[in-house]
């Protein structure tokens, strides 16, 4: 079988998920930084010649099958929106802030990111919206999600959800954890390579956590184009300026990315607008 990404560099039988576990349960928050901080991909990325370690997938291992690692409580068609709280959420308030890179250390904008996670209670929302939005990377491929620490349910350690897909590449599934949840140690899903670095902050709490997506980064999307025209279908990489038909309308796609069922025009307005 072929190594997974967090495999390799190791010694044949022993990954570096199982290094860092055993470094986590021997007391060790790893790898680790001078200060004591959990090391992030940008502290990596100023080393010339640095090849950066793809973030890993995580299953939440109830699926029925291999392909469909999101966990139980994904959605599609999530809002547009950076900010996942209203005045009314209850719980203690998170702003994650971080970088998306591809291996070779350059920075990614555009990167769809799809958070999705339980509230203070533990339980997911399945009836709306509540606690789940998408957004985008901005030029500088920095990323800034608002929410709030996310409440335990039975076998689980404290943990959010996201989907993270670079214009027309594969989407990464995955979850992020937090440092010091005594779960951690007996969560069978937990993987110490997605802890993200968190402190206190007034009220709240800040914590950041850099993306690598097995990609290599270029020096961005050239001039849009105008292919000719096909009806929308999922699984298809379109880019942006690219022109479809869906329904009785005709749309313009406004962010290259990889469609999926939920994704469809005119639902997601970030994506696509009226041709």
């Amino acid at each position: 079988m072929t190594p997974t990404p967090d495999e390799a560099g190791t010694e044949p039988g022993i990954s570096r998920k199982t290094l860092l576990r055993a470094a986590v349960a021997a007391g060790a928050a790893v790898p680790l930084l001078a200060g004591g901080a959990v090391a992030l991909a940008r502290d990596s990325a100023r080393t010339p010649g640095t090849t950066l370690a793809p973030t890993p997938f995580c299953d939440d291992g109830d699926d029925p099958t291999p392909d469909q690692i999101e966990g139980p409580y994904f959605k599609p068609s999530s809002p547009l929106r950076t900010d996942l709280t209203t005045a009314g959420t209850a719980g203690t308030r998170l702003t994650v802030r971080g970088y998306v890179f591809g291996r070779n250390c350059v920075p990614l904008s555009g990167v769809l990111l799809d958070f999705w996670q339980a509230d203070q209670a533990g339980a997911y929302d399945m009836a709306g919206y509540t606690l789940r939005g998408h957004q985008f990377t901005d030029s500088t491929g920095a990323f800034t999600l608002r929410t709030i620490v996310p409440g335990l349910y039975p076998g689980r350690t404290r943990h959010i959800h996201v989907k993270a897909q670079a214009p027309g590449e594969p989407v990464l599934t995955t979850q992020l954890y937090f440092p010091g949840e005594p779960r951690n140690n007996t969560d069978t899903i937990f993987d110490p390579a997605l802890l993200m670095n968190v402190r206190d902050a007034g009220g709240g709490k800040e914590a950041t956590f850099d993306f690598v997506l097995n990609v290599d980064g270029g020096p961005g999307p050239g001039t849009p184009t105008d292919p000719p025209g096909g009806t929308w279908a999922p699984g298809r990489a379109y880019r942006a300026g690219d022109r479809v038909t869906y329904g009785s309308g005709a749309y313009r796609c406004l962010q290259a990315h990889t469609s999926m069922t939920g994704w469809e025009p005119p639902s997601v307005p970030a994506l696509w607008g009226r041709a």
